[in-house]
């Protein structure tokens, strides 16, 4: 499935309402991601580059996602819960002890 351009996503919201910006990345990658989850939730969004002139400003840009006013609050939410679900849970095992067998 190909990413929404700016031109096609809008076209199915109103135009003269304004976008609120719900989340921004450095990574392309991620944007997809979130985009794609907020998608499967039934909630649209415009994926915008912020790309800056590299020789000029190094390092900036990156991207962000914007929905309509009203579905801020659940795009916002739903991110947030997917964070909390995809962070590693800690584990006691994590730190063994790689010396080597005994001797």
């Amino acid at each position: 499935m190909e990413p929404k351009t700016q031109s096609e996503s809008r076209s199915s919201m109103s135009v003269n309402q304004p976008l609120v910006e719900i989340f921004g990345t450095k990574e392309d990658s991620e944007a997809l991601v979130v985009q794609g989850l907020l998608d499967s939730a039934g909630i649209e969004s415009v994926l915008v580059s912020l790309d800056a002139p590299q020789e000029i400003l190094p390092g900036v840009g990156g991207v962000v996602l914007r929905v309509a006013p009203e579905k801020a609050e659940e795009a916002r939410q739903l991110i947030k819960e997917y964070r909390t679900e995809a962070e590693p849970a800690p584990d006691d095992d994590a730190a063994e002890d790689v010396s080597g067998p005994a001797a």
